[in-house]
């Protein structure tokens, strides 16, 4: 068997400086709007909210190599809300993952960068999830699996609130508390926001951070647009001897103040508003 790869191995420097991640996280929201745009329907609201998690992962956490995305010791990524397609491919091709040109040909017929993501993309899509609440599942296959090797592969799953509500992730939750499963950090992306409209309307799910503290994790509650904040529990993290669970709290919409706080899962997105929701983070950025 192959020895495993020592965490020492950076394929390429981590951000490590907030204002960079913001400018990134900026930079992918425009993305975003500028996927959707072009067929004017697809999950904008959930994209911009997610931003600064994506940034912060992908930039300033994950071990990859663009350049060796088959090194088996990289850490994975799961998407288990995988229908948050258009913030999750701008942010593989900001991060050299996946060809640009390719991406722009998002959700058009016979493009594998499908509004569900799928391996048909290849590895930089973990495994094909979009059934609900079954991300965390195959994570923690992942993590035993790792942890088996010897490898010092992480494993990361974000996941939205809404996805609480389903059995299997609590089935799976208590397995990983269990198991003391410390390469496992799970993301919930607390938006409030589901299909049927908010939350707490639907099946509140409240209090989150506690239920998982209960099932042997450790949870913190954090502000999913604070960079400092999300980089310094990142850091906890992989300190511990158990599972982590953050409960990112996160504004649908952020960064395009029209659009800040509606609760549309799956926003239309006419050419006026898109080209509103450009002007709005381009005056943005020039205003740092």
């Amino acid at each position: 068997m192959t020895s495993a790869i020592t965490r020492e191995r950076q394929p390429a420097p981590r951000i490590r400086d907030a204002l960079e991640l913001v400018r990134i996280a900026r930079s992918l929201r425009r993305d975003t709007i500028n996927l959707v745009a072009p067929t004017g329907q697809g999950y904008v609201q959930q994209g911009l909210g997610a931003a600064d998690l994506f940034a912060v992962l992908y930039f300033a956490e994950l071990r990859l190599d663009p350049s060796d995305p088959h090194w088996t010791d990289r850490d994975r990524f799961l998407l288990s809300t995988a229908h948050n397609t258009a913030i999750f491919y701008a942010t593989l091709a900001a991060r050299g993952m996946v060809d640009a040109a390719a991406v722009a040909d998002y959700c058009k017929d016979g493009s594998v960068f499908e509004v569900n993501a799928s391996e048909r993309i290849g590895t930089p899509v973990e495994a094909t999830l979009g059934s609900l609440g079954q991300g965390l599942s195959v994570g923690i296959g992942m993590a035993l699996t790792a942890r088996r090797r010897g490898s010092s592969a992480r494993i990361y799953v974000l996941l939205g609130d809404g996805e609480l509500q389903e059995g299997q992730l609590w089935e799976a939750a208590l397995f990983a508390g269990s198991a003391g499963l410390s390469n496992l950090c799970l993301i919930v992306d607390d938006n409030r926001m589901q299909v049927e409209g908010h939350i707490d309307k639907v099946v509140s799910v409240a209090p989150i951070a506690e239920k998982f503290s209960a099932f042997g994790w450790v949870a913190e509650e954090i502000d999913g647009h604070d960079i400092l904040a999300l980089l310094a529990a990142l850091d906890r993290a992989r300190e511990r001897d158990k599972p982590t669970c953050l409960v990112a709290a996160t504004l649908a919409g952020k960064g395009v103040p029209s659009l800040e706080g509606i609760l549309a899962h799956n926003l239309k997105l006419p050419p006026d508003v898109a080209a509103e929701a450009l002007a709005a983070l381009g005056d943005a950025e020039e205003a740092k």
